[in-house]
């Protein structure tokens, strides 16, 4: 579902478009002081990460602005959204879980870094970004066990989120390892990861952090576009992420100029169908990501998407933010499981899955020098067990000078 939302944005939006965010101050500013609110304004920036809003902090600080004797303000109004009442599944800690937001921080994460000390006998436990209040232990035990399953060995607790504990230890033999984990509180991780970077790159703050709106008499500071929409779509894509495509989507009816509304970009991603496939069964999205029960599409409509992707002016664009099989994201994993598969740097892919479903989509280039169009779809309580045959028809598919007759593009069933 992912492809309907990326080739949409770029045909829509264009491969170079930015989402741009604006930090505003409301008063006065003297001596790197800020009489008055400072407000970060977001623009549904799919992904501004820690890097990023340390180099916009920085900004602010360069502008002049060192100490705000006032408040900082998110507002995050671009877009007209609310958190799940509940999660998509019962892992609600899980990042793929996470909401979209007119002002998302570093995909509303906490990423968790153990690094083992095998002389001490302890892992030393750090977290990133900063959050105002959270506390972890710093070092836990080593144990000499197999790195299976390491997380549940940790015995990890959550329940309070400003008070995360671990109550096991960590196998020696998995060397250093991340953990992201979606922040149990979605509503208070930005103000808190704000103030924390706020303080942590030297600013001072006499007020809160809160949620608001600019005012309109407010003074534009500071202005930092994102990364272009062109390698935006590469981490959707390559990486299948849930809440940057859910950014992608909800922007195709916020930059229209109203806030942007999942039912809004139904209407003109359905426009943009209707005119460029006329004929073709229209696929239903429902928030843009494929993290969803109600979203569907036919091989047929998939198939027609990626030719003409491949035949349109972004056709590149397009083709680079897809998986190299056997290379990188999520097809990599196609290297493991069979190291001399023909298809390794010849296919060009997005997989689906969920439960009850699996499914591959994109480009193959055959031996012959032809490339094909495959899309597969299967619906079944086993889908997972069906991989080994997705790969098998991306073998058949690669070696094509084998074959008699080729066909121009292999389809899976209709879901």
């Amino acid at each position: 579902m992912k492809l309907f939302t990326t080739y949409a944005g770029l045909s829509l939006l264009g491969p170079q478009h930015v989402w741009q965010n604006r930090v505003y101050a409301d008063g006065p500013v003297r001596e790197g002081a800020l009489h008055g609110n400072l407000i970060v304004r977001g623009s549904g920036d799919p992904k501004l990460v820690v890097e990023r809003l340390q180099d916009l902090l920085g900004q602010v600080m360069a502008a002049g602005v060192r100490e705000v004797r006032g408040d900082i303000v998110l507002d995050r109004s671009v877009f007209d959204v609310r958190e799940r009442s509940e999660p998509f599944d019962d892992e609600p800690l899980r990042p793929y879980n996470v909401a979209p937001d007119g002002l998302l921080l570093n995909f509303k994460a906490v990423v968790y870094k153990f690094t083992p000390d095998a002389a001490s006998g302890q892992v030393q436990v750090r977290f990133e970004p900063p959050l105002k209040g959270l506390e972890t232990p710093v070092l836990l035990p080593l144990n000499s066990g197999h790195c299976n399953d390491w997380r549940s060995q940790l015995k990890a607790d959550f329940s309070q989120p400003l008070q995360v504990r671990f109550a096991g230890s960590y196998p020696t033999r998995c060397g250093e390892r991340e953990w992201p984990v979606a922040y149990p509180e979605p509503e208070q991780y930005a103000p808190r990861v704000m103030h924390a970077m706020w303080l942590g790159a030297g600013g001072q703050l006499s007020g809160q952090v809160r949620y608001g709106v600019r005012p309109a008499a407010a003074r534009l500071l500071v202005e930092a576009p994102s990364l272009p929409l062109s390698e935006v779509i590469k981490d959707i894509n390559k990486f299948s992420n849930n809440v940057m495509a859910q950014q992608l989507y909800l922007t195709l009816s916020s930059e229209l100029g109203s806030p942007g509304r999942f039912e809004a970009s139904r209407v003109r991603l359905s426009q943009w169908w209707r005119s460029g496939f006329a004929g073709q069964d229209e696929p239903l999205l429902d928030n843009g990501s494929g993290l969803s029960r109600n979203e569907r599409s036919t091989a047929h409509a998939l198939t027609a998407l990626l030719q003409a992707a491949h035949g349109g002016p972004h056709a590149q664009h397009f083709v680079d933010s897809l998986s190299l099989a056997g290379v990188d994201g999520t097809a990599a994993r196609l290297k493991e499981r069979n190291p001399q598969s023909p298809v390794i740097g010849n296919a060009w892919l997005k997989t689906g899955s969920l439960r009850d479903v699996a499914s591959v989509a994109g480009y193959v280039q055959g031996q012959s020098g032809q490339r094909y169009t495959l899309v597969a779809i299967v619906h079944h309580p086993n889908a997972n067990q069906a991989r080994a045959a997705l790969d098998q028809l991306l073998e058949w598919t690669v070696r094509d000078s084998a074959q008699s007759t080729a066909p121009r593009s292999a389809q899976g069933p209709k879901p």
